[in-house]
């Protein structure tokens, strides 16, 4: 016959693997991860459910009409088709440039340190100090812009002011002030390309532009799909230049979904309908970094 303290010993045996080092650990990380994480996206996704609002009465819950609503919201639609838009007009750039600006630098460009420094240094500026720059660089008379537009003889552009150019302007600064990353990612992934791949194609009587093509290009596929990944969902994200510079304007043409959101909730006071607009574009983000992780993983194979 067993006695109790056998039966216990499993038990205990467990309790004792829970509460080893590591999950010791990574507890203070599981708790703030619990608190501000999974707390606020079950509040949100509840909150999406309701009536929800800013004004003092208690919300009463709806199911699912705020997302049915959502479905049939042509402005929602308008703004996720800019969020789209103004990604794939800066993704492109953001990762071609950058991998150029890593070249340049790679090679053996003299003084390279300034090099570096000038092209990290924007990332490290707040989004107002480089909302206000590009804003005077905008200007319609005083504009640096304008300006050399006019030596050019090519007319003055209205850059936040046109439905068609207020995308790209806000595009253009975003190029500037973002690109520094990639490039630091991209000539990191370039100083680790080990150097008798070089020697060997030199030996061979390979060319700059042969070994570009065959050796360099080839050992950035990786970073180069990890950086379009990172780009893709930091694009999708985007709100503070936006509302900085042309606060979703001219007539709404490039005001993206985040803004979106933002209005609704707080200019609207309508927060249930807001979140259910946020949890559709959160499955929106989903289902495109899963395509994209799919697409990379069979490039790999």
């Amino acid at each position: 016959m067993s006695s109790p303290h056998a039966a216990l010993r499993p038990a205990a045996g467990r309790v004792r693997r829970l509460l080893s080092p590591g999950l010791l650990f990574a507890l203070p990380f599981l708790v703030l991860f619990a608190v501000f994480m999974l707390w606020p996206l079950g509040q949100g996704l509840w909150m999406s459910l309701t009536d929800r609002a800013l004004s003092a009465h208690s919300p009463s819950f709806v199911g699912l009409d705020n997302f049915t609503e959502a479905f049939g919201d042509a402005e929602m639609w308008r703004a996720l088709w800019h969020t789209a838009w103004f990604t794939i007009i800066s993704t492109v750039p953001l990762v071609v440039v950058a991998l150029a600006m890593a070249l340049l630098v790679h090679t053996g460009l003299p003084g390279q340190w300034v090099w570096r420094l000038a092209f990290f240094a924007p990332y490290l500026l707040p989004v107002g100090v480089v909302g206000l720059l590009w804003i005077w660089l905008y200007q319609p008379d005083l504009g640096l812009y304008n300006h050399l537009l006019d030596k050019l003889g090519l007319g003055q552009l209205a850059w936040l002011s046109d439905e068609s150019v207020a995308m790209w302007a806000v595009a253009l600064a975003t190029l500037w002030w973002t690109v520094g990353f990639n490039f630091l990612l991209f000539l990191a992934a370039l100083q680790s390309i080990p150097d008798h791949l070089y020697e060997a194609a030199a030996i061979d009587g390979a060319g700059a532009w042969r070994r570009l093509w065959s050796i360099t290009l080839p050992q950035l596929r990786r970073i180069t799909a990890v950086i379009t990944v990172l780009q893709v969902l930091a694009s999708l994200k985007v709100f503070d230049q936006v509302y900085l510079m042309t606060k979703g304007g001219p007539n709404n043409s490039t005001r993206p979904v985040v803004e979106y959101v933002y209005d609704v909730g707080f200019t609207g006071y309508r927060l249930g309908y807001a979140s259910a607009i946020s949890y559709i574009f959160f499955a929106l983000v989903l289902l495109a970094s899963a395509a994209q992780f799919l697409a990379l993983r069979r490039r790999e194979k």
